[in-house]
């Protein structure tokens, strides 16, 4: 399976390179751009991939000479395949690092999405809690995170957030957030010092490139209407810039009035809907995937309750590799590295395992 998916990535890459000779591309230079940044995105491992596959045709032809008549020429590629066998095995554990997540794991864009579950306003407040999270995780990374949309709650909660997230691994790292999130803690609107119980949803999506996603104007419906934008009722606008996308084919609806720009608004829904196209593609062949190889903690179920965050106990709690740690004031200040960490160490270590040895 992972090497029908490398073989797959370098015949795309070989193919970017051959579309950025191609006269047609090189004279649009948004077809030329969309071209340069996939081609960039999959660089590295095309390029281990391909040394990969060199390196495996060598030692083939080395262990050949090992069979020789000739005691010079049998001699030498002995000494020689040690080395070679050696240098194939750390590349090979470099491209399972590389390909821990699944196919989409090196892609640098991804789209966030949260919303609110059981719970009420307390759900609602948790909502944003999660969203401000992750925002100072992706602050810590370095990596760039923009809310393209919020709806909020009466008492400054989001009932749901959508946001983009640009920088290197980042879809790596947040993919495993996909699922049921859980927080047990007492509200501010409790005046019994009760502790409660809500459910907050978040799913992210990688952002695909434009020549991935096949989308023109008749594929959707645009609707622009009047909606008040802020949160929690403070600097509240009315705009007449909100856009909705009504996609025909799956019914999949996507706003943004975010911005005050019409225009700007248009663009972002675009993006959203295209990740959000391109994920239930994803999930229709999904299945199949789960049939060749079946993890944990990387099947993007939004159903699956995945965490839980204790207050009283600042205890978080990941329920598919049975984490549990004592530091939950760090995490919902940013610090979520040691949860994604642990994470993706856990999914390298099932993908090491279904692949077995290289001879």
């Amino acid at each position: 399976m992972i090497r029908k998916t490398l073989d797959d990535k370098l015949e795309r890459f070989e193919n970017l390179e051959r579309q950025m000779g191609d006269p047609e591309v090189l004279s649009s230079s948004t077809k030329m751009a969309a071209v340069a940044r996939e081609h960039g995105s999959l660089a590295k491992l095309a390029m281990k991939y391909r040394r990969f596959r060199d390196l495996l045709k060598e030692i083939e032809q080395v262990r050949e000479m090992a069979t020789s008549n000739d005691s010079d020429e049998r001699e030498l590629a002995e000494a020689e395949l040690p080395q070679l066998i050696e240098t194939r095995e750390q590349l090979w554990n470099d491209l399972l690092d590389m390909t821990v997540g699944g196919e989409d794991a090196n892609r640098d864009r991804c789209v966030m999405e949260v919303r609110a579950g059981t719970g009420g306003e307390e759900a609602a407040l948790f909502a944003r809690d999660l969203a401000e999270m992750y925002q100072r995780y992706c602050d810590l990374k370095g990596w760039k995170f923009t809310l393209l949309d919020v709806s909020p709650s009466d008492m400054g909660g989001y009932k749901e957030a959508t946001a983009s997230i640009e920088g290197e691994g980042c879809y790596r790292a947040l993919q495993y957030e996909s699922g049921g999130h859980r927080v047990q803690r007492v509200p501010d609107t409790e005046a019994k010092g009760r502790i409660h119980t809500s459910a907050a949803t978040v799913a992210v999506l990688p952002e695909p490139e434009d020549v991935e996603v096949d989308l023109k104007p008749a594929d959707y419906e645009v609707e622009r209407y009047c909606a008040s934008s802020g949160a929690g009722g403070q600097h509240v606008n009315k705009t007449a810039s909100a856009i909705r996308l009504i996609h025909h084919e799956t019914g999949l609806v996507v706003k943004c009035i975010d911005e005050r720009s019409q225009h700007k608004n248009l663009a972002r829904a675009l993006r959203i809907l295209k990740s959000r196209l391109y994920d239930f593609y994803q999930q229709r062949d999904a299945q199949v995937r789960a049939q060749e190889r079946k993890t944990l903690v990387g099947s993007g179920d939004r159903s699956q309750r995945i965490r839980t965050y204790n207050f009283p106990d600042n205890r978080i709690t990941d329920h598919r590799i049975n984490l549990t740690l004592y530091q939950l004031d760090r995490v919902m200040a940013g610090d979520l590295t040691p949860v994604t960490d642990a994470l993706i160490d856990f999914d390298r270590q099932q993908l090491r395992d279904s692949m077995g040895d290289l001879d």
